[in-house]
């Protein structure tokens, strides 16, 4: 009898065990779900606010009748987050190469509209970054592909 007692006991723990990891991967699967909505309503955000900029500047350079290097500049940075968008949604494998293309965009462009007053170690610095930026691209893509 205390044999039968045993197995049931044992029975018991071996099912509330199993219950126990059908609940946890019930969790998981639910936590999985919110952060994947999540992500997704934040990078429409992203994209919303992404046009809408891009709106407001087309609509100012129609109004003052002038496009001029900085507004060209700007629409390449703006192109450089729809792509990011775009990419993820399609290969999340390589999304960790735009934000280091928009900051070479963005570098490049503060370089190109500082002007000639500028210091020269600014400049410098600046190229610099740039090239740490494009090195680390590099490096990225190539593991990536490993």
């Amino acid at each position: 009898m205390s044999q039968d007692k045993e197995n049931d006991i044992e029975n018991n723990d071996i099912a509330k065990s199993a219950r126990s990891e059908r609940i946890d991967e019930i969790e998981r699967n639910i936590a999985h779900y919110i952060f994947h909505i999540t992500e997704r309503l934040f990078l429409i955000f992203i994209l919303t606010m992404t046009i809408c900029g891009v709106a407001v500047e087309i609509y100012h350079m129609y109004i003052v009748k002038i496009i001029g290097l900085p507004d060209i500049l700007l629409m390449f940075l703006y192109i450089e987050v729809v792509g990011m968008v775009s990419v993820y949604y399609s290969d999340r494998r390589s999304v960790f190469v735009y934000p280091i293309f928009i900051a070479i965009t963005a570098l490049t462009r503060l370089i190109i509209l500082q002007g000639k007053e500028t210091a020269p170690e600014s400049v410098l610095f600046e190229a610099f970054a740039i090239l740490l930026l494009s090195l680390s691209a590099i490096v990225i893509v190539r593991m990536s592909r490993d």
